[in-house]
């Protein structure tokens, strides 16, 4: 079973948010040295071991699918966290 972890990027955390597979990783979709500040403001999603790093298609292999997943939280941030600064923050906008 997943490691439960609340996030405001995805309710159920028992699938891959992109596939549906059971038993995902949590990934932190601001990852190095902004893993932290993912970890805090819940900036995290269910990836399958194939979405996540175990093939190209993963999220560590493919910048199109990273990009995607780091736009998304940042506009869910600034929908949850309205008086804080992404940027501030995490150091850079993908907006």
């Amino acid at each position: 079973m997943a490691k439960q972890k609340r996030s405001i990027l995805a309710e159920d955390m028992e699938h891959c948010i992109l596939c549906g597979a059971p038993h995902p990783h949590i990934h932190h979709v601001l990852y190095g040295p902004n893993r932290k500040w993912s970890e805090k403001y819940k900036l995290t999603v269910p990836l399958c071991a194939m979405h996540h790093n175990m093939s190209n298609a993963g999220v560590h292999f493919d910048k199109t699918l990273d990009t995607a997943l780091k736009i998304m939280a940042q506009r869910k941030f600034e929908e949850v966290y309205p008086e804080l600064n992404f940027r501030e923050i995490f150091g850079k906008s993908y907006l």
